[in-house]
């Protein structure tokens, strides 16, 4: 089996596991937390070295106010609850996204976690957080046009290194659950090449073997990168 060096997952189906169980829609979110931490021990184990979860996108601010809230509260409370276990599992957390425009509860939260773990060289977990993939290209474009760097100049490779956080490399395998099949405004720049997978689990029933099932999906694929081998 071959494993990715960076997978990306959007986390999709937490309020319908909680509608279908007769629940309110946070009791998904607080659930899809346990499909966190199994995710991210399976990515450890299996030696997966980048992790990036689709946390909280810039358009989830448009949800019902109760549940932004309750969104709002778990990402304060989460880093430190987490954090012994992250630790000890040398995990490394870094975040992407608007994060300046966070409450200041959950802002600070996240900025410790991601401080008290920065010197981590385990996997790396990456949160993207009020993010948005045409932001995060017009924040890049913005800073272009700030600099002193010439518009003949500029490559892939340069634009790249204006994104949220450049060192991060592009994503080898994107997983959704949920059933939806799109992409949702996550990592539009960063996922040109990236092998696309699709699955029905919800997201909080989403664990190591399903996260098996696409790694080894992933491992039956030949990826060309716009080329052709000779023996096609």
């Amino acid at each position: 089996m071959k494993i990715p060096n960076h997978i990306a997952i959007i986390m999709d189906g937490n309020g319908r596991w909680a509608r279908k169980r007769r629940l309110p829609r946070y009791f998904g979110h607080k659930k899809g937390v346990d499909a966190v931490r199994k995710v991210v021990r399976a990515c450890n184990d299996l030696g997966v070295k980048y992790l990036t979860l689709f946390t909280f996108s810039s358009e989830n601010w448009q949800r019902p106010k109760r549940e932004v809230n309750e969104l709002m509260k778990l990402l304060t409370k989460i880093p430190l609850q987490e954090e012994p276990e992250l630790q000890k599992n040398n995990v490394r957390v870094k975040i992407i996204g608007r994060i300046s425009d966070l409450p200041p509860a959950p802002k600070a939260s996240l900025e410790r976690l991601v401080a008290n773990t920065a010197k981590n060289n385990g996997l790396t977990m990456i949160m993207a957080i009020n993010y948005g993939g045409r932001n995060e290209i017009i924040d890049a474009i913005k800073k272009i046009a700030q600099g002193k760097m010439s518009i003949k100049d500029l490559t892939e490779q340069e634009f790249y290194n204006f994104l949220y956080d450049p060192e991060i490399p592009e994503p080898d395998l994107l997983i959704r659950t949920g059933g939806e099949k799109r992409i949702s405004n996550f990592l539009l720049y960063q996922i040109a090449y990236t092998e696309l997978y699709f699955t029905d689990t919800l997201w909080p029933d989403f664990d190591k073997q399903e996260l098996i099932k696409a790694i080894e999906d992933f491992s039956g694929r030949k990826r060309r990168y716009g080329r052709v081998f000779e023996i096609e």
